[in-house]
Protein backbone atom coordinates (compact mmCIF):
# COMPACT_ATOMS: atom_id res chain seq x y z
CA UNK A 1 0.00 0.00 0.00
CA UNK A 2 1.41 3.51 -0.74
CA UNK A 3 0.67 6.01 1.66
CA UNK A 4 -0.95 9.07 0.14
CA UNK A 5 -1.74 12.47 1.98
CA UNK A 6 -4.17 14.91 0.57
CA UNK A 7 -2.66 18.18 1.21
CA UNK A 8 -6.19 20.23 1.91
CA UNK A 9 -8.01 21.23 4.89
CA UNK A 10 -11.05 21.59 3.42
CA UNK A 11 -13.74 18.52 4.51
CA UNK A 12 -15.54 18.56 1.39
CA UNK A 13 -12.48 18.49 -0.97
CA UNK A 14 -11.29 15.83 1.34
CA UNK A 15 -14.54 13.62 0.89
CA UNK A 16 -14.39 14.44 -2.62
CA UNK A 17 -10.71 13.12 -3.66
CA UNK A 18 -11.22 9.57 -0.85
CA UNK A 19 -14.25 8.67 -2.44
CA UNK A 20 -13.05 8.81 -5.94
CA UNK A 21 -9.86 7.14 -4.85
CA UNK A 22 -11.08 4.63 -3.07
CA UNK A 23 -10.76 2.05 -5.72
CA UNK A 24 -7.15 2.53 -5.65
CA UNK A 25 -4.73 0.08 -3.62
CA UNK A 26 -3.71 3.51 -1.55
CA UNK A 27 -3.46 4.55 2.19
CA UNK A 28 -4.72 7.80 2.43
CA UNK A 29 -4.50 9.93 5.29
CA UNK A 30 -5.30 13.75 6.03
CA UNK A 31 -3.39 16.67 6.77
CA UNK A 32 -4.60 16.35 10.31
CA UNK A 33 -3.42 12.61 10.69
CA UNK A 34 -0.47 13.27 10.03
CA UNK A 35 0.19 16.42 12.17
CA UNK A 36 -0.05 19.03 9.37
CA UNK A 37 -2.97 20.46 10.25
CA UNK A 38 -1.68 23.97 11.18
CA UNK A 39 0.38 23.94 7.80
CA UNK A 40 -0.53 27.37 6.21
CA UNK A 41 0.74 27.09 2.64
CA UNK A 42 0.78 30.48 0.90
CA UNK A 43 -1.24 30.14 -2.42
CA UNK A 44 0.56 33.12 -4.26
CA UNK A 45 0.57 31.52 -8.18
CA UNK A 46 -0.86 32.85 -11.20
CA UNK A 47 -2.43 29.62 -11.99
CA UNK A 48 -4.29 26.50 -10.38
CA UNK A 49 -1.61 24.32 -11.79
CA UNK A 50 1.20 26.74 -9.85
CA UNK A 51 -1.01 26.34 -6.56
CA UNK A 52 -1.94 23.04 -6.26
CA UNK A 53 2.15 21.91 -7.22
CA UNK A 54 3.55 24.22 -4.61
CA UNK A 55 1.04 22.94 -2.00
CA UNK A 56 1.97 19.16 -2.91
CA UNK A 57 5.76 19.76 -2.96
CA UNK A 58 5.53 21.28 0.27
CA UNK A 59 3.15 18.40 2.07
CA UNK A 60 5.92 15.71 -0.05
CA UNK A 61 8.24 17.05 1.47
CA UNK A 62 7.15 17.01 5.51
CA UNK A 63 5.51 13.76 5.23
CA UNK A 64 7.99 11.95 2.75
CA UNK A 65 5.14 10.39 1.54
CA UNK A 66 3.40 10.84 -2.23
CA UNK A 67 1.02 14.00 -1.77
CA UNK A 68 -2.01 14.81 -3.88
CA UNK A 69 -3.15 18.34 -3.76
CA UNK A 70 -6.23 20.22 -5.83
CA UNK A 71 -6.87 24.03 -6.60
CA UNK A 72 -9.97 24.48 -8.18
CA UNK A 73 -12.17 27.69 -8.68
CA UNK A 74 -14.53 28.93 -10.97
CA UNK A 75 -14.16 30.95 -14.33
CA UNK A 76 -17.06 33.13 -15.44
CA UNK A 77 -16.53 34.27 -19.06
CA UNK A 78 -18.44 37.96 -18.63
CA UNK A 79 -16.06 39.18 -16.06
CA UNK A 80 -12.33 37.78 -17.40
CA UNK A 81 -12.43 34.21 -15.91
CA UNK A 82 -12.89 35.94 -12.53
CA UNK A 83 -12.85 34.58 -9.90
CA UNK A 84 -10.31 32.01 -11.08
CA UNK A 85 -7.48 31.38 -8.61
CA UNK A 86 -8.99 34.01 -5.70
CA UNK A 87 -12.40 31.62 -5.87
CA UNK A 88 -12.17 30.77 -2.44
CA UNK A 89 -10.54 34.61 -1.28
CA UNK A 90 -13.32 36.34 -4.09
CA UNK A 91 -14.62 39.14 -1.64
CA UNK A 92 -11.72 39.87 0.73
CA UNK A 93 -10.63 39.28 4.27
CA UNK A 94 -12.95 37.51 6.47
CA UNK A 95 -14.87 35.84 2.79
CA UNK A 96 -17.39 33.36 2.94
CA UNK A 97 -18.99 31.43 0.86
CA UNK A 98 -22.47 33.93 1.12
CA UNK A 99 -20.08 36.80 0.52
CA UNK A 100 -18.16 35.32 -2.46
CA UNK A 101 -21.85 34.29 -4.30
CA UNK A 102 -23.48 37.93 -3.73
CA UNK A 103 -20.03 39.37 -4.91
CA UNK A 104 -20.37 37.28 -7.96
CA UNK A 105 -24.10 38.21 -8.16
CA UNK A 106 -23.67 42.04 -7.63
CA UNK A 107 -20.92 41.75 -10.93
CA UNK A 108 -23.10 39.81 -12.94
CA UNK A 109 -26.48 42.10 -12.55
CA UNK A 110 -28.32 42.87 -15.95
CA UNK A 111 -25.85 40.59 -17.58
CA UNK A 112 -28.32 37.99 -19.35
CA UNK A 113 -28.76 34.31 -19.34
CA UNK A 114 -27.02 33.38 -22.69
CA UNK A 115 -23.82 35.54 -21.16
CA UNK A 116 -23.11 33.99 -18.14
CA UNK A 117 -21.02 30.84 -19.60
CA UNK A 118 -18.68 29.36 -16.86
CA UNK A 119 -16.49 27.05 -15.82
CA UNK A 120 -15.34 25.00 -12.61
CA UNK A 121 -12.10 24.08 -13.01
CA UNK A 122 -9.69 22.12 -10.79
CA UNK A 123 -6.01 20.90 -11.23
CA UNK A 124 -4.86 18.03 -9.02
CA UNK A 125 -0.82 17.44 -8.53
CA UNK A 126 0.91 14.67 -6.77
CA UNK A 127 4.16 14.88 -5.92
CA UNK A 128 6.04 11.68 -5.46
CA UNK A 129 9.29 11.49 -3.08
CA UNK A 130 11.23 10.20 -5.61
CA UNK A 131 11.30 13.44 -7.24
CA UNK A 132 8.30 12.73 -9.88
CA UNK A 133 5.67 15.21 -10.57
CA UNK A 134 2.19 14.96 -12.12
CA UNK A 135 -0.82 17.38 -13.02
CA UNK A 136 -3.99 16.83 -14.37
CA UNK A 137 -6.90 19.38 -15.35
CA UNK A 138 -10.78 18.46 -15.26
CA UNK A 139 -13.15 21.06 -16.16
CA UNK A 140 -17.20 21.46 -15.70
CA UNK A 141 -18.97 23.36 -18.10
CA UNK A 142 -22.41 25.23 -16.96
CA UNK A 143 -24.09 28.80 -16.74
CA UNK A 144 -24.23 31.52 -13.42
CA UNK A 145 -27.63 31.87 -12.15
CA UNK A 146 -29.73 34.62 -10.83
CA UNK A 147 -30.16 33.31 -7.35
CA UNK A 148 -29.12 30.40 -5.03
CA UNK A 149 -30.69 27.21 -5.33
CA UNK A 150 -30.39 24.15 -3.49
CA UNK A 151 -28.70 22.85 -0.38
CA UNK A 152 -25.99 20.33 -0.88
CA UNK A 153 -22.46 21.54 -1.65
CA UNK A 154 -20.67 24.57 -0.81
CA UNK A 155 -18.66 27.54 -2.47
CA UNK A 156 -20.35 28.73 -5.56
CA UNK A 157 -22.45 25.39 -6.26
CA UNK A 158 -25.94 26.69 -5.47
CA UNK A 159 -25.11 29.82 -8.47
CA UNK A 160 -23.55 27.15 -10.64
CA UNK A 161 -25.98 25.54 -13.43
CA UNK A 162 -24.86 22.55 -15.06
CA UNK A 163 -26.85 22.54 -18.48
CA UNK A 164 -27.43 18.86 -19.21
CA UNK A 165 -29.51 18.89 -15.59
CA UNK A 166 -30.64 22.16 -16.02
CA UNK A 167 -29.63 22.31 -11.66
CA UNK A 168 -27.22 23.83 -9.75
CA UNK A 169 -24.55 21.77 -8.12
CA UNK A 170 -26.48 22.18 -5.06
CA UNK A 171 -29.57 20.83 -6.24
CA UNK A 172 -28.03 17.50 -7.33
CA UNK A 173 -27.24 14.72 -5.92
CA UNK A 174 -23.51 14.95 -3.95
CA UNK A 175 -23.13 11.29 -5.70
CA UNK A 176 -23.77 12.34 -8.83
CA UNK A 177 -22.07 15.42 -8.78
CA UNK A 178 -19.07 13.26 -7.79
CA UNK A 179 -19.45 11.67 -11.02
CA UNK A 180 -19.49 14.98 -13.18
CA UNK A 181 -17.75 17.72 -11.50
CA UNK A 182 -14.00 19.17 -12.27
CA UNK A 183 -12.59 17.40 -9.42
CA UNK A 184 -14.11 14.10 -10.84
CA UNK A 185 -12.81 14.76 -14.43
CA UNK A 186 -9.65 15.53 -13.17
CA UNK A 187 -9.35 12.53 -11.34
CA UNK A 188 -10.55 10.00 -13.69
CA UNK A 189 -7.21 11.35 -15.57
CA UNK A 190 -5.42 11.17 -12.29
CA UNK A 191 -6.53 7.69 -12.18
CA UNK A 192 -5.21 6.42 -15.66
CA UNK A 193 -1.87 8.75 -15.07
CA UNK A 194 -1.25 7.18 -11.44
CA UNK A 195 -1.60 3.64 -12.74
CA UNK A 196 1.83 3.77 -14.74
CA UNK A 197 3.00 5.79 -11.78
CA UNK A 198 2.30 2.91 -9.28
Amino acid sequence: MNKVVIASQNKHKLEEIKDILRDFPLEIYSMDQVGLSNLEIIEDGDTFEENSMKKAVEVMKRTNAIAIADDSGLEVDAIDNQPGVYSARFSGEGATDEKNNQKLLDMLQGIEIEKRDARFVSVISVAFPDGKRLSVRGECPGVIGFEEKGNNGFGYDPLFIVLEYNKTFAEIDPQLKNKISHRANALTKLKKELKEFI
